[in-house]
């Protein structure tokens, strides 16, 4: 017997198995397959750099899970999904980037021998993982079957974070808190982006005393000047300048749970705007966590945000912030509730958010952000500890 290595109790792996049975027969389905990484790894454990190929996991409501793979990556699965070594199953290699066969062939074929090929099955059809090729390979072997849109139905089940996910992220906060301390300490006219961007990945793989670092679902982001317009590009290996601002966009991440962070550092004396920037963002940053208690809405946050931001003329578009919590490459957000004016989502008590107001405007950004848990009293905790400020270095 495989020796298993769950980072969950089996407790906790029930509770959300019950949660996805009980959306699951609200929306009429009777079966549901689940591509999505971040997904399979609330229902079941697996962890692994496997996600480039088809997988995901069958959840019935009257058996326990199957996973379901490449051949190759059932040895994975036999070591960190909850369930029997029995509720593994895989497909063979020669499926693998084919233009004669498609794994989801041998999808069908399982959910056809378990009695589903005439059943409402739930698919995610807008994930990133699931392909309109894999989606047509199943509209085709199924004929019968009724194909329903299921996509974020686990999503929404993972919104309310349990006492042991909570205890994961206050893990990866350390993690993030020594990222930003390491950044701050570290910037300086004529350092490499890249030699920057060595830092912080060791930073965050090494981790805390008590938190190894995993790896997260995005890349340091961190342009300066006019480029930190754009909030969404990598480093390359021009040295950094004085009489500039680099915002950094970081997470530490712990067994797969993540607490983005980001704080802004001006190399030199900043300009009247930037400072008058920064005093409307922190405004606006405080009045948003006044409002994010349980009991109020999303939108209440992104308006609380707005008006001092207004006030000091300064327009922003963008949703302010997203869920945040387990999660693989490409994106740590949860891709369900956003802090955004329409958003009317109520907010519970175990909630947590990337509040993320991020300016980018023509030819400057600035960001200064929090990792948020909506409490049962009160206004929301930070889970991080520093300044809320730019960060000013001579």
């Amino acid at each position: 017997m495989i020796a298993k290595r769950l980072p969950f109790s089996r407790d906790e792996f029930s509770r959300r198995l019950t949660k996805t049975r009980a959306a699951m027969a609200a929306k009429g389905i009777d079966v549901l397959f689940v591509e999505d990484p971040s997904n399979m790894a609330w229902l079941t454990g697996y962890d692994g750099w496997s996600f480039y190929v088809h997988q995901g996991v069958i959840v019935f409501h009257d058996e326990d899970p199957i996973w379901w793979g490449r051949r190759q990556d059932a040895n994975g699965a036999y070591r960190t999904v909850w369930m029997d070594d029995g509720q593994v199953t895989f497909y063979a290699d020669n499926y693998v980037q084919s233009t004669e066969r498609h794994p989801m062939q041998t999808l069908a074929a399982i959910l056809r021998e378990k009695g589903y090929g005439t059943k409402r099955v739930g698919l995610e059809f807008d994930n990133y993982y699931f392909s309109a090729k894999a989606y047509l390979t199943l509209k085709d072997e199924l004929p019968a079957a009724d194909l329903i849109d299921a996509t974020a139905l686990v999503n929404w089940q993972r919104t309310v974070k349990s006492g042991e996910e909570i205890a994961f992220m206050r893990k990866a906060a350390r993690i993030s808190e020594k990222i930003v301390d390491g950044i701050v300490e570290r910037m300086r006219s004529g350092l490499k982006k890249n030699e920057l961007v060595a830092d912080i990945l060791g930073d965050a793989v090494r981790g805390t005393d008590d938190a190894w670092g995993d790896y997260a679902a995005i890349v340091p982001l961190l342009p300066s000047g006019s480029d930190a317009a754009a909030p969404h590009l990598t480093w390359d290996g021009r040295e950094t300048e004085g009489g500039t601002a680099t915002f950094f966009e970081i997470a530490g991440c712990y067994r797969r749970y993540h607490v983005p962070f980001c704080r802004t550092v001006f190399l030199g004396t900043p300009p009247a705007f930037l400072l008058e920037a920064e005093k409307a963002l922190v405004a606006g940053l405080e009045a948003g966590l006044e409002a994010a208690r349980a009991g109020n809405r999303a939108c209440d946050i992104a308006n609380a945000l707005a008006a001092p931001l207004e006030r000091a003329g300064i327009e922003r578009g963008a949703r302010c912030g997203y869920p945040v919590g387990l999660s693989y490459p490409p994106d740590w957000g949860e891709r369900t509730i956003s802090l955004r004016e329409e958003d009317q989502t109520v907010l519970q008590p175990g909630m947590t958010f990337h509040f993320m107001p991020g300016l980018w405007m023509q030819d400057w950004g600035m960001e200064i952000t929090e990792t948020i848990l909506i409490r049962e009293n009160g206004a929301a905790e930070c889970l991080c500890d520093r300044p809320r400020k730019l960060f000013v270095k001579d």
